[in-house]
């Protein structure tokens, strides 16, 4: 039977697979197919394909596919599970529900080790949350994005499946040969691939844990030699790296804006520099921008080439990133 279908690069499949699931675009009742290096994902309504992948959709047979126990069928109701790797991870405060839906899971098809539930926030310097494991007996994992695998720790390091498209969006704009510093870089997702577009990335973090998984990303990804990892606050590593960033990653979002003055020492001739904050949803861009133009003062002319909302974060409130532009006055 002949069902419109996303073909693309096969190392893309999961992430793109991912974002049509999101999309409600993905079309269950057939199956997904290879051929040769293109993957082709049946889709149940094109128009919810999201634009940048509109221009893939081809018709092709696609196979009937009998459809997997999920948890959804088995509890009656549909959880709210996020994946990371082998992990489901589920947001539960009510912790018999939690273990009903964890108990769920491992019966269902979904490919899973080990169910965690989130015990705490964020906490801390280093961004860290506690875990009630209700499956499985571990919180290591390997975490697979637009054909690169990072290994992590979610009891010891920060990450966010959920940043897979916007972290794409920014790599997909490096250049061979650039210099990179990505100032607070965790296991490597904007790193490693970055390197593997041929930039030469420095790449620091407070965590000396998410340092450690950033080294073994780089090795287990192809890029160890164009990937210096640093344990240690970034302002440290401004003098000897003034000068020389070609794109600067600033993903810390809560305080990214206490480093601008050690973005603009490291900031080369022409610099991009990558800001995510949180702010109010009246004014989600002008406090970065403002506050980047302050820190540049008359040493660079600032020009925003990019305002993105990202994500919503809390009530009226959104992650956001300005894509700014330093050329040196």
């Amino acid at each position: 039977m002949s069902v419109p279908c996303v073909a693309v690069e096969r190392e893309r499949g999961e992430a793109v697979r991912e974002r049509l699931a999101d999309a409600d675009a993905l079309d269950g009742d057939h199956e997904i197919a290879v051929d040769g290096d293109t993957i082709y994902i049946p889709v149940a309504d094109p128009e919810a394909v999201p634009d940048d992948l509109a221009a893939t959709i081809v018709e092709r047979d696609a196979a009937e596919r009998d459809r997997p126990l999920t948890p959804a069928a088995i509890l009656g109701y549909d959880p709210s599970l996020e994946r990371l790797g082998d992990i489901v991870i589920v947001d539960e405060d009510d912790g018999e529900r939690a273990r009903e839906i964890a108990d769920a899971v491992m019966a269902s098809d979904v490919p899973c080790e080990t169910v965690l539930n989130r015990a705490s926030p964020i906490e801390g310097e280093l961004r860290v949350r506690r875990w009630d494991v209700l499956a499985g007996n571990g919180t290591e994992t390997v975490h697979r994005e637009y054909g690169h695998e990072f290994l992590l720790d979610v009891a010891e390091v920060y990450f966010s499946p959920r940043l897979a498209t916007e972290r794409h969006r920014v790599i997909e704009q490096v250049a061979p040969d650039e210099t990179v510093v990505d100032m607070f870089a965790g296991v490597g997702p904007y790193a490693v691939p970055m390197a593997a577009r041929g930039a030469e990335v420095v790449a620091c973090d407070l965590n000396g844990r998410a340092v450690e998984y950033l080294r073994e990303n780089a090795e287990r990804n192809g890029v160890a030699d164009r990937v210096t990892a640093i344990a240690g606050d970034v302002r440290e590593l401004a003098d000897e790296h003034t000068d020389t960033a070609d794109r600067l990653v600033m993903n810390l979002p809560h305080s990214a804006g206490e480093f601008l003055d050690t973005a603009v020492r490291l900031a080369g001739d022409d610099c991009v520099i990558h800001y995510y904050d949180i702010q109010h949803e009246d004014d989600p861009f002008g406090p970065g921008a403002r506050a980047i133009r302050e820190a540049a003062g008359d040493a660079y002319d600032v020009s925003v080439e990019t305002e993105r909302v990202v994500r919503s974060y809390a009530p009226h409130e959104y992650n956001v990133c300005l894509d700014v532009r330093l050329s040196r006055a």
